[in-house]
């Protein structure tokens, strides 16, 4: 039976049970004190007007008393008195007094016999008592007054005891009524309460023992039945989810390790194209990596040439070489591969596209092409091959466009670095060639022409022209030597990381030994950051061009290299030789080329070089790379 199809006033809530046996409960605890508390208050009132039914005979004696003490003393007064506490007494009795508490039992022989000893009083004994002189009359009524009044208080003695006999048993029933309610309480609670949480709590047992078919009674209305038909539907699902659950289970293990497989294919294809590998040794390497992850039968990289947008095979694996023969260059749209670089999208080979000019010579079941691209721009296509028809999933496609960028990448990066060195080597060259020029062609021009001279010396006979010339020669010749030695010296400088101080100091030694002039160098590293070594290098430049600027131009006689490395870099190259005019600046670029050359490698720096100088007061030359300029290692 389902709980919920039971209609609302059909339902019997725990909640009213509970509220129902509390109040009839509660009822009948009441109804029980209630009846001891008016046996208990009978009790006392029956026993206060037993005190005073007993004291009637005290009181009538006392009256006795008084009125012989009356007639021989002529004491009306205490006569008096004692008549008035007799008939307090008795009206007491009568109406009784709920502050003591006091009343006679509400019991018929009881009263009567009240009545009789009251009419007693008032009709025989009081008129004799209220005149001392009739104290014989008085004391012949007497006796039979008090034996009235004890049987009064006989009669209220006995109805007293029954009464006390029905509290007494009226305890015990409520003694017994507490241990009847007690255990019916119990028995209900477990009935309603411990029975269905038993219940509830083997069926719990039984489904983390995997019993699903598990299934509890419905055998109330109330919310444990509710909750014994939501139990019931939960089991019902959980055995229906249960069931396929080891399919379904089985499926996401399967897509788990589709999944690992993949990032493992990704990551050891990154991997490899990071490292420092030519552009075929790449793609070869990339090649053989798809074939085995994708269980293909072969696989081939294209790239795009710039010259003639052609498609170039750089690597294959696992294909014909009549195949390979046929599709080393191709235009793009060609084929396959060709629609797959030009349109940027994977193709894949169909009915349709199999009879596909190169391919026929060797019909696959199956090839997929992809682009090779990078930041947008193609750069090839590489293809898989299968000799049976294979269903490549969405996740693979994925994972195939990933692998195309990433070899896009890298092909890229390597031909960017191509490119730098090419960059990097054609500079050096032409720093290489100012140099040349600025050095050895102007010794030579000048050898050239005391050459032309000596000839003409020696064909017309005049020896000492001849004699004045060869130790210009000579001189000529060997200042040409020592600027092609310091030329092969500096060309060949390195640097290591943190050599540039060797480095300075090895100039400035070779400096010193050169020209013969006192040189100081204050090298100060205060607080900046090292330089990179390609750094290191360009400044090591600039400062033996401004020492050989120095050593063939200045006829100085001290030179001054101070180098601060701090937040700024700071070089800083002085003499105090003849100088120049700062307006001749134009006219001195153009002779000596090494000031274009120190200029040129301070902008590859992305730092400033300013030249200063007056005539006859030296010159400097100071180099500075600011803060924002700078590259740590």
């Amino acid at each position: 039976m389902n709980a919920r199809a039971l209609r609302p006033e059909t339902r019997k809530r725990l909640a009213r049970r509970i509220v129902t046996l509390s109040a009839v409960a509660l009822l009948l605890v009441l109804a029980m004190i209630g009846v001891t508390l008016r046996l208990s208050w009978q009790l006392q009132g029956a026993g206060a007007a037993i005190n005073d039914a007993g004291s009637l005979r005290m009181r009538a004696n006392a009256v006795g008393i008084a009125m012989l003490t009356a007639r021989y003393k002529t004491d009306e007064a205490a006569l008096a008195a004692q008549v008035r506490q007799m008939n307090a007494t008795l009206d007491r009795l009568r109406w009784g007094d709920p502050a003591r508490p006091l009343f006679l039992p509400a019991d018929a022989p009881i009263r009567a016999q009240f009545d009789r000893v009251n009419g007693m009083w008032h009709t025989r004994l009081e008129p004799f008592a209220r005149n001392a002189f009739r104290a014989p009359d008085y004391l012949n009524e007497l006796p039979p007054f008090v034996a009235g009044a004890d049987a009064l208080v006989s009669l209220i003695e006995r109805e007293n005891a029954r009464k006390t006999t029905w509290l007494r048993m009226s305890q015990v029933a409520l003694a017994a009524l507490s241990c009847l309610g007690t255990i019916a309480i119990v028995y209900l609670l477990y009935v309603w309460f411990v029975a269905p949480v038993q219940r509830l709590q083997e069926g719990l047992a039984q489904i983390e023992r995997r019993e699903f078919d598990a299934r509890l009674p419905i055998e109330t209305l109330d919310e444990f039945g509710q909750l014994a038909a939501g139990f019931n539907r939960m089991a019902a699902e959980l055995q229906v989810f249960y069931g396929d659950l080891a399919s379904r289970v089985e499926a996401k293990t399967a897509e788990l390790a589709a999944q690992n497989r993949e990032l493992i294919a990704l990551y050891e294809m990154t991997a490899f194209l990071n490292l420092p590998n030519d552009v075929s040794t790449l793609c070869r390497g990339f090649v053989a990596r798809l074939t085995r992850q994708f269980n293909a039968t072969g696989a081939t990289v294209r790239l795009m040439s710039d010259e003639d947008e052609h498609l170039h095979l750089v690597a294959a694996d696992g294909l014909p070489a009549r195949l390979l023969d046929a599709e080393r260059r191709m235009p793009a749209g060609a084929c396959l591969c060709g629609m797959a670089a030009k349109n940027g999208a994977p193709v894949i080979q169909d009915p349709a596209t199999m009879m596909m000019r190169p391919c026929q010579p060797h019909i696959f079941s199956g090839v997929i092409a992809f682009e090779i691209a990078s930041q947008g721009e193609s750069l090839g296509s590489f293809s898989l091959h299968f000799d049976r028809r294979r269903r490549i999933p969405p996740s693979e496609m994925q994972l195939l466009e990933t692998l195309g960028h990433h070899l896009g990448t890298a092909v890229k990066n390597r031909r960017l670095a191509a490119l730098e060195r090419q960059l990097a080597v054609s500079e050096e060259r032409n720093l290489v060639a100012q140099g040349l020029h600025d050095s050895i062609a102007q010794s030579l021009n000048f050898l050239r022409m005391q050459v032309h001279l000596l000839d003409t010396a020696a064909r017309d006979g005049r020896m000492d022209e001849v004699r004045e010339i060869v130790p210009l020669l000579a001189g000529g010749v060997a200042e040409s030597y020592e600027d092609v030695r310091e030329l092969l010296i500096n060309f060949r400088s390195k640097l290591g990381k943190g050599k540039l101080k060797y480095a300075v100091e090895s100039t400035v030694e070779r400096f010193r030994a050169q020209s013969g002039l006192p040189i100081t160098l204050d090298y100060r590293e205060a607080g900046g950051l090292p330089l990179p070594p390609d750094h290191q290098l360009q400044i090591l430049f600039i400062l033996q061009e401004a020492l050989s600027n120095i050593r063939k131009h200045a006829q100085a006689s001290r030179v001054y290299v101070t180098i601060v490395n701090e937040s700024e870099f700071r070089l800083l190259v002085e003499d105090d030789g003849q100088g120049y005019d700062p307006r001749d600046m134009g006219f001195l670029d153009e002779r000596h080329v090494g000031f274009h050359i120190m200029r040129e490698r301070a902008d590859r720096l992305s730092g400033s070089l300013e030249l200063t100088g007056s005539p006859g007061r030296g010159a400097r030359v100071e180099l500075v790379l600011p803060t924002h300029a700078r590259q740590a290692v």
